[in-house]
């Protein structure tokens, strides 16, 4: 549910309010580029952070399925797999 504020800023319910501290030139650096992309700065933290988040996220995945290797195909025989990789060492 929408819900909408006496500014521009639209919430989406549940949101959380958060406090958090900036020193003041970043704040001021913030606020301007929010400005001139025509965003409010909420909505400019919100998107950069939740942009940082999905990298984390994706970087972590990747390192993942680096570790992995490369997956196993579909109907491939487990025991000459194990075999292999038991042979392998």
């Amino acid at each position: 549910m929408r819900v909408p504020t006496a500014s521009n800023t639209v919430y989406t319910h549940p949101v959380a309010k958060v406090m958090i501290s900036i020193p003041d030139e970043l704040l001021e650096r913030i606020d301007a580029h929010a400005e001139s992309r025509g965003e409010t700065r909420s909505g400019f933290l919100q998107r950069v952070s939740g942009a940082a988040v999905a990298e984390e996220s994706d970087a972590r995945r990747r390192e993942i399925e680096e570790l992995l290797g490369p997956p196993v195909p579909l109907g491939a025989d487990s025991a000459r797999l194990i075999r292999e990789d038991r042979d392998s060492h």
